[in-house]
């Protein structure tokens, strides 16, 4: 959600930030070329209130004329600004330099005409700063009488002013990069801070999902609304625990209960026997189906003992216990004609050992009492390539399932259709299930090629956090 959110975030105030960038760009170059225009302006009043007392044919002219001709040039070699005065008729009063001209065309001629008309040049075009070879041009009557005589016209260099410009759109420039820093680093905490918990609460749904009850979000930060979420989902966690651990209690006080009635039942059933003929089917019968329950009882209550506890993870070799569990089981399987192989290498990984050979137990029990005689079961032990994970492969050559018995197997009471007279209670493999769930593995079943399963039981190569990692992560548990 994170990738998501935090692009549109800095999207968002990249828009903001250009588009209060460039008006304010726009207005810097207009204040800048206005401070200009303003000083140009005063030049030329200056120029023209000199040149109102110039004519062509009053005497003492010549006089005049030299003194702002001299004005002129000397404004020419200071400032590199070339001025002039022209009368209507576009002949030059004085120039500096002195074969300077008033231009025919372009902005030149626009601001001399405009001139003509009595304004002054108060909106020349804006320069920017790529315009290399731009100049601005100011224009101011000169006045005589009330009418106009004569045009001030002032032809300056733009360098100086392209520049100032420059440099003021590269503070501007710097200042908007250093407030999208500011910018970003404000969006990583701010979406942290918002998904934090989002982050915490999809972890504690996880664990809760994978068998961790007691595992609960901390609800010490992030907005109001999911500080109540957190709680919000603490309390349904709370009710969820307790339900279950009813549920539990119930299936383990109904086993132990049960087992005492059901001791004495079968003892009366064995002193029945004892009065009828031997060989009675019936009496064999009732005698098998109550052994049946018994074990019933004692596999419902192994289950709601393996829910109830917790795994004491350890790291333990999986290749050398995968190993003593065949061990264990080859004579089993040499006494029905079924060759039980273990390729087992070392290999550790963070498990609880009883629970994991309790594990191994159910499945290579269910593959060798499966298997036909003279077929094989192969047991291997190995890292899981390119994870985290050790798996143990149980591979045997029996019936194997169908697609729709792959579905349900492992469910609790569950048993293929064609194996309901197999000794069993259907509860084996649900047993094996929540006990690794517990300890962060897992159980899966695949068919084995040509004929058969292949049931992969997985547990983690990595030790889980620590309580006290989790708390720091905004997790608690109860």
């Amino acid at each position: 959600m994170r990738t998501r959110l935090l692009p549109l975030l800095i999207v968002l105030m990249a828009g903001v930030l250009l588009a209060l960038g460039f008006p304010l760009a726009a207005s810097l170059a207009a204040s800048e070329q206005q401070r200009v225009v303003v000083d140009r302006l005063d030049d030329a009043a200056r120029f023209a209130a000199l040149a109102q007392f110039v004519s062509e044919t009053s005497p003492g002219t010549d006089e005049r004329r030299t003194t702002l001709g001299g004005e002129l040039a000397s404004y020419h070699d200071v400032y590199d600004i070339r001025a002039g005065i022209f009368y209507r008729n576009n002949r030059s009063m004085a120039a500096a330099p002195e074969d300077w001209v008033v231009p025919y065309e372009g902005e030149g001629r626009r601001a001399f005409n405009e001139s003509l008309l009595g304004r002054r040049s108060h909106d020349p075009p804006q320069v920017w700063p790529w315009q290399a070879h731009a100049r601005l041009i100011i224009a101011s009557p000169v006045v005589r009488d009330g009418d106009v005589v004569a045009v001030v016209v002032t032809d300056s260099p733009t360098g100086q002013l392209r520049l100032r410009i420059l440099r003021g759109w590269l503070l501007i420039f710097a200042g908007e990069s250093l407030a999208m820093l500011v910018a970003v680093g404000a969006a990583f905490r701010l979406t942290g801070w918002v998904l934090r918990p989002v982050r915490v609460l999809d972890s504690v749904t996880h664990d809760i999902a994978t068998g961790r009850m007691n595992s609960r979000v901390a609800a010490t930060g992030g907005p109001p609304e999911l500080r109540r979420l957190a709680l919000s989902f603490n309390e349904m966690a709370d009710n969820v625990e307790e339900a279950l651990e009813q549920q539990r209690a119930f299936v383990a006080d109904a086993s132990h209960q049960l087992r005492n009635p059901l001791a004495a039942l079968l003892l009366r059933i064995e002193l029945l026997a004892m009065e009828l003929p031997e060989g009675n089917e019936e009496i064999a019968s009732v005698r098998t189906e109550g052994k049946r329950l018994s074990q019933v009882l004692d596999d419902l209550l192994d289950l709601a003992l393996a829910e109830h506890t917790a795994a004491e993870l350890q790291l333990v070799d999986v290749g050398a216990l995968a190993a003593e569990r065949v061990a264990s089981w080859r004579p089993v399987a040499d006494d029905k004609g079924v060759a039980l192989v273990g390729a087992c290498g070392p290999v550790t990984a963070w498990a609880d050992p009883v629970a994991l050979s309790s594990a191994l137990d159910a499945v290579i029990d269910n593959a060798v009492k499966f298997t036909p005689a003279g077929e094989e079961v192969t047991v291997t032990a190995e890292p899981v390539p390119g994870g985290d994970e050790v798996a143990v492969v149980v591979a045997d050559h029996g019936p194997g399932l169908t697609d729709e018995e792959l579905d349900r197997v492992g469910d609790r009471f569950w048993r293929a259709g064609r194996h309901q007279n197999v000794k069993g209670s259907g509860l084996g493999l649900s047993i094996t299930r929540v006990l690794l769930t517990a300890g962060g593995g897992g159980i899966d079943f695949a068919p084995n090629e040509p004929h058969g399963l292949r049931v992969t039981v997985t547990v983690p190569r990595n030790q889980p956090a620590a309580k006290g990692d989790r708390e720091g992560q905004g997790f608690t548990e109860r």
